[in-house]
């Protein structure tokens, strides 16, 4: 790997440390959080991946760190971008060959994961979606909770019945309890 190509990557990856997700700027969502932080809390989860489960640990943090890594080229797209799922699947495929390019050897392996969690083909790839959704809908809660938005972010709940690893699922089922408590309580309050 040579050193301009690492410091055009180190560039590029910068940009997900500002760049806002776009569900929570569509909505208004004041100081929401960046592609990187996102992507940071995903990563420390996957850390807590039982060892005795059948699933690569090592493989899973770094499929979360990657696992939006073309954004920092096509940006965050979501449903709401007006771009057909096949055109956002492969503007991101296109933009990672561009990011594997700056990565000398190690490119095809990083490509390879980002697929592979694209895929969803393997219990990595689906592990590391369910981490995904699960700090979607945490982000949601939190968000409702600290802007006093109590159930006004139903949509990204819609996530939480798709999660199927037992152990996340569980996590899930939690915020839900704490969210419906918290609407019962801001509509006892109000």
């Amino acid at each position: 790997m040579e050193i301009s190509q690492l410091f055009e990557f180190m560039e590029l990856v910068g940009r997900l440390k500002h760049m806002k997700r776009t569900g929570w700027v569509r909505l208004g969502i004041n100081d929401p959080e960046s592609i990187a932080g996102h992507m940071y809390r995903m990563a420390l989860l996957a850390t807590l991946v039982d060892t005795k489960e059948n699933i690569d640990k090592a493989k899973v943090m770094e499929m979360a760190l990657v696992h939006d890594l073309a954004e920092a080229i096509v940006g965050d797209i979501t449903p709401h971008c007006g771009v057909s799922v096949e055109e956002k699947h492969r503007l991101e495929d296109d933009a990672m060959i561009e990011i594997s390019k700056l990565l000398g050897n190690k490119g095809p392996d990083t490509l390879k994961l980002f697929r592979e969690y694209e895929l969803r083909e393997s219990p990595e790839a689906k592990y590391v979606k369910d981490l995904d959704r699960l700090d979607l809908i945490m982000q949601a809660y939190e968000y409702e909770k600290r802007d006093q938005r109590s159930g006004q972010l139903d949509e990204f709940f819609s996530e939480t019945p798709k999660i199927s690893h037992p152990l996340l699922s569980k996590v899930a089922n939690e915020i839900m309890i704490r969210r419906a408590a918290a609407i019962a309580s801001s509509t006892i309050t109000h």
